[in-house]
């Protein structure tokens, strides 16, 4: 199973649909949104601020996705989507890797979910890319974000390959 990691798209779908166009061209079994979605940020510009357009991409790849929610993602957003997005984590067994999802305000590196050794730890809120190997033997996997990286990083997603996981920029695809 491939896989591509989106989080903190906070309604910016010009960098949401950049993402995906890569994605596309990888190959994508799964879409995993590690919430905040359309709220918490006000872009304007190339990136400009439309929420009803990530929900339509999106749903657009309803049958696809498997979401947790963000701090900033709200109970009503539920009602706009076709898809479950409401959940603070979930677990995903692909290619017999563990991956625990999450949106990381809950759950991080300074706050263990109770996952076993050997797990990825995929989670997103800081708005940086992280791929490491803790002492515990969890793999902590940060796809960035696709919105607003910090830290001068740039806009990045998750992919899995089926054995590898990795970074991929859509500020110089």
């Amino acid at each position: 199973m491939r896989i591509v990691f989106v989080s903190d798209i906070h309604g910016i779908p010009s960098t949401l649909a950049a993402a995906l166009e890569q994605g596309e061209q990888m190959g994508f079994d799964r879409l995993v949104l590690l919430g905040d979605l359309i709220h918490g940020l006000n872009e304007e510009g190339p990136h400009r601020y439309d929420p009803p357009k990530v929900v339509k991409i999106l749903n657009g790849y309803k049958d696809r996705i498997t979401a947790v929610r963000g701090n900033c993602d709200e109970d009503e957003d539920q009602l706009l989507f076709e898809f479950p997005m409401l959940r603070d984590y979930t677990v995903l067994d692909a290619d017999g890797e563990r991956f625990f999802l999450t949106h990381g305000h809950l759950w991080n590196e300074y706050c263990l979910p109770p996952i076993g050794m050997g797990t990825v730890l995929a989670h997103g809120h800081t708005h940086l890319a992280v791929l490491t190997k803790l002492a515990c033997g969890i793999t902590l996997f940060n796809p960035g974000s696709i919105s607003r990286p910090k830290g001068g990083q740039e806009r990045t997603f998750g992919y899995w390959d089926g054995h590898t996981l990795s970074h991929h920029s859509i500020d110089h695809a």
